[in-house]
């Protein structure tokens, strides 16, 4: 049985556009940009400023341990010095789910918001940060139950003790709704509003910042958090942040009706049927594991791990399956990111520019490098940065059309550097922060060079290397779990420098160890 379902693309842009109330008359005739707030912390003209970064962390509390209350914590130590943490996707786990909110993110993370004293009291859709967290939808905050798994797992209790026996998945009675719960927790959810005239009263309320593109929303930690937009930007110290949603651009295009194509869609349905039988094997195998000791905890991690990764897999799979009717790209999307980069590029006082978004283009983790989506995000990303470069010319004076990309999705830590990869993507910088709480992955074991054939002359040429990897690694007594996050120190100057420090908390011989890592510049 399939555990998550996808919404289509189609969908996820049609109910987004519906409940930020997309191009109401009464947003337009106010001249308000949907995709931009203003930070409004008192701190807009300093060119020094620190933020933090996590990612895939939206797990709560699993055989007695909680390894993202683990990073909360230790980020609390640098929350007065930072104005900000970035998110890179994948909030709550399994599926999305209103009903893990609090266990998943809001008593882990009880120190950032408003009441954080009384997590319990605060209601996942009304939720004030005091220093402001801003996510981007990852895949599972966009993911579904079937109807039928959500019945059996809630309302036969043995039956779901034989789906789940003791991976404790995270799953209860449904999932996002379409990405609902993530709307409702972090976006301006305008459709809520029940007439003309309360609507009216809210965007004056709170859309009262003005920028070059116009009115737009009034981020105010402590007292109104919301987000504008499923994607959006905004601006501190110089540096344009851009946060796109990038589940609405990683397809993958339809597979050829070809005899090649034939024979490629006949060896993706069998390794989908092997991957059936790796769940059906992992479920047995958890079925085995008696006790709570710290190696029976262990077994039950790795099982955790590699069901997750199985799951993963079969929906890449599928979605290199479906039809070419579910072959749909967010054209607006990626035409928003083009001119808003350009005029970036253009804006005077902007001296830098950073991208966050949840499926890395570039990474090493063992399961992310292969997948149709991978590639699909690379190279519609590709063809916006080579728009923007041609469109700026020499304005650009050779520095990289961004300065700066994070993602999530691969559960790990990772900073990469692309070499001449012939596109605008070129000797750009590429972290990956997605270990801050859930079933971390290694390394592929062909290693940090990746390759890539170059289709004017078909040879194999190299196009990124990784520099730092952090995750799962060693085995037997020697295997050691690094949950990790990042902060990020921005230096002044033109263009800017960014100071990376990244942070790990171990898991080694059943016990928990805190890491600094040794900095570095970017």
């Amino acid at each position: 049985m399939r555990l998550v379902s996808d919404p289509s693309i189609a969908t996820k842009i049609r109910k987004m556009k519906d409940r930020m109330q997309w191009g109401n008359p009464l947003i337009q005739e106010r001249g308000i940009d949907q995709t931009r707030f203003v930070l409004e912390d008192g701190q807009e003209e300093n060119p020094e400023f620190s933020f933090l970064v996590i990612g895939d962390s939206g797990s709560g509390s699993h055989q007695g341990d909680n390894p993202q209350r683990r990073i909360a914590v230790e980020m609390l130590a640098h929350r007065p010095d930072c104005r900000f943490v970035l998110h890179t996707g994948d909030v709550i786990y399994m599926v999305g789910s209103s009903e893990f909110y609090y266990k998943n993110f809001i008593n882990p993370y009880r120190e950032f918001l408003v009441g954080g004293e009384h997590p319990k009291k605060i209601p996942y859709n009304q939720m004030v940060f005091n220093t402001p967290i801003l996510p981007v939808l990852g895949n599972h905050d966009y993911y579904d139950l079937p109807l039928l798994f959500g019945l059996i797992a809630q309302s036969v209790r043995p039956l779901r003790r034989l789906l789940e026996l003791k991976l404790d998945l995270d799953v209860g009675w449904h999932g996002s709704f379409q990405g609902q719960a993530y709307a409702k927790a972090f976006l301006d959810y305008l459709c809520a509003f029940d007439s003309p005239e309360a609507l009216a009263t809210h965007l004056d309320r709170h859309y009262t910042a003005k920028t070059e593109t116009g009115r737009c929303l009034s981020y105010q930690p402590g007292t109104f958090t919301r987000l504008p937009n499923r994607y959006y930007t905004f601006r501190a110290g110089g540096i344009d942040f851009f946060a796109l949603d990038s589940n609405t651009f990683n397809v993958p295009p339809p597979l050829p009706e070809t005899e090649a194509g034939d024979r490629f869609r006949e060896s993706l349905e069998t390794r989908r049927q092997e991957l059936e039988r790796e769940k059906e094997a992992i479920l047995t195998a958890s079925a085995q594991v008696k006790g709570t000791s710290p190696d029976e905890t262990e077994k039950l991690d790795d099982l955790r791990t590699k069901f997750s990764q199985v799951e993963e897999m079969k929906v890449d799979i599928d979605k290199q399956l479906a039809s070419p009717e579910s072959a749909i790209v967010d054209v607006e999307q990626l035409e928003w990111l083009r001119k808003s980069l350009i005029e970036s590029w253009q804006t005077e006082g902007v001296r830098g520019r950073v991208l966050f978004f949840h499926h890395p283009p570039y990474v090493t983790e063992k399961t992310k490098w292969y997948q149709a989506q991978t590639l699909a995000v690379r190279l519609r990303l590709r063809r916006v940065l080579d728009e923007v470069s041609e469109a700026i010319g020499p304005l650009s004076q050779g520095r990289p059309i961004v300065d700066l990309v994070l993602n999530g999705h691969a559960h790990c830590f990772e900073h990469l550097q692309t070499l001449d990869t012939g596109h605008a993507d070129a000797n750009t910088n590429w972290i990956v922060c997605g270990g801050s709480g859930f079933s971390l992955r290694r390394q592929r074991v062909e290693g940090p060079e990746l390759t890539e054939v170059f289709p004017l002359d078909g040879n194999m040429r190299s196009v990124a290397r990784s520099t730092l990897f952090i995750g799962r690694n060693g085995y037997g007594s020697e295997k050691r779990r690094p949950y990790s996050f990042m902060r990020v120190d921005v230096q002044a100057g033109t263009p800017p420098k960014f100071r990376i420090r990244p942070f790990a908390v171990e898991m080694y011989r059943h016990e928990w160890q805190t890491h600094a890592l040794k900095p570095f510049l970017v």
